[in-house]
């Protein structure tokens, strides 16, 4: 018998009808990976319909929303914020970063690369370990626009090389939604709005 479900999806961006679909799958715990939102629109929307699923419900801020929106989303309506937060699933740490490396379009939820190396580094000592960033590792197919044009988070790309968690789960890029990358031990994919259910014994 399977001993976790994880249901994880980025990239809503106010497509409520998606958002729903996801819900209705059963899961252990629901994984919003960020820009469940469009320039910080519609977060009230968001929150009425991810409390369907209560408090098996952790939701990371995107580029597109403010931590401090998440957190007030999460407290008004009975959900976790896993912003730079773990939880324990079975015998799995699940761990969340949420928040873009910079982008051309000073959107709210940006960091640096060192403020998110910072961020991961309190992860690093978990295990087994599953991460969840809304970012993707630079200069991998996750994180590719087109050919020849990346724009993940370098940050990422080393705590994963250095730390190889088992799994990592992230969205931003909506070009490279579905793409699967092995990283050395760590099976990597972009889940985008399709999302992704890891079911694991």
């Amino acid at each position: 018998m399977l001993s976790l479900r994880l249901l994880i999806f980025s990239d809503i961006h106010n497509d409520w009808k998606t958002l729903e679909r996801l819900l209705a799958i059963d899961a252990d715990f629901y994984i919003a990976a960020g820009d469940q939102i469009t320039w910080g629109k519609g977060i009230d929307r968001c929150g009425e319909i991810l409390k369907a699923r209560g408090d098996k419900v952790w939701v990371l801020p995107g580029n597109h929303e403010s931590a401090d929106q998440v957190a007030a989303m999460c407290e008004l309506h009975g959900l976790h914020n896993f912003h730079a937060q773990s939880f324990h699933g079975a015998k799995w740490h699940v761990a969340g970063l949420g928040y873009s490396n910079p982008t051309p379009f000073n959107t709210p939820g940006e960091y640096s690369e060192p403020q998110l190396a910072q961020r991961l580094e309190p992860f690093a000592a978990l295990d087994p370990l599953i991460l969840v960033c809304h970012a993707p590792p630079y200069g991998t197919t996750l994180d590719r626009i087109r050919p020849g044009l990346h724009a993940g988070s370098r940050s990422v790309r080393e705590f994963i090389e250095r730390r190889q968690p088992a799994y990592f789960f992230c969205g931003h890029i909506h070009e490279a939604e579905g793409v699967v990358e092995q990283m050395g031990a760590t099976l990597a994919r972009n889940v985008g709005k399709a999302g992704y259910l890891l079911e694991l014994d």
